[in-house]
């Protein structure tokens, strides 16, 4: 029998938190926003999202300054969906750049990759 504890995965509300206060610290002239795609809900309340023009697939977060958007993931367990593929297919198609962090820390090396490629 083992005696190794088992660590839990964070979740990605967790790592999307540490992402966006990381970044609001980082940039704090530069605009991220969540947008609620997510997340379990009523059928009614999924019929009154849809009618609003909520649309699946959608990234977890936008940064307008930098047209990019970033999906997050946990850093283990979290997979793309095909909504998700299908819908950074067309982001990046129509001109948005479009990461997906395997977690804050994994998010936030592809952000800084992302701004220094645009530098250059």
């Amino acid at each position: 029998m083992s005696i190794l504890k088992k660590t839990a995965v964070p979740s990605e509300h967790v790592e999307q938190s540490m992402l966006v206060q990381w970044f609001r610290r980082s940039y704090p002239n530069v605009l991220i926003f969540a947008v609620p795609n997510g997340g379990a809900r009523s059928k009614a309340t999924a019929g009154k999202l849809k009618v609003e023009g909520v649309v699946p697939g959608i990234p977890d977060l936008f940064v307008p300054e930098w047209k990019l958007w970033i999906e997050m993931k946990r850093t283990k367990g979290g997979a793309v969906s095909d909504e998700q593929f299908g819908m950074i297919d067309y982001l990046q198609s129509v001109g948005y750049h479009v990461i997906v962090g395997k977690g804050a820390e994994h998010a936030k090396a592809q952000i800084l990759e992302f701004l220094n490629e645009e530098r250059t």
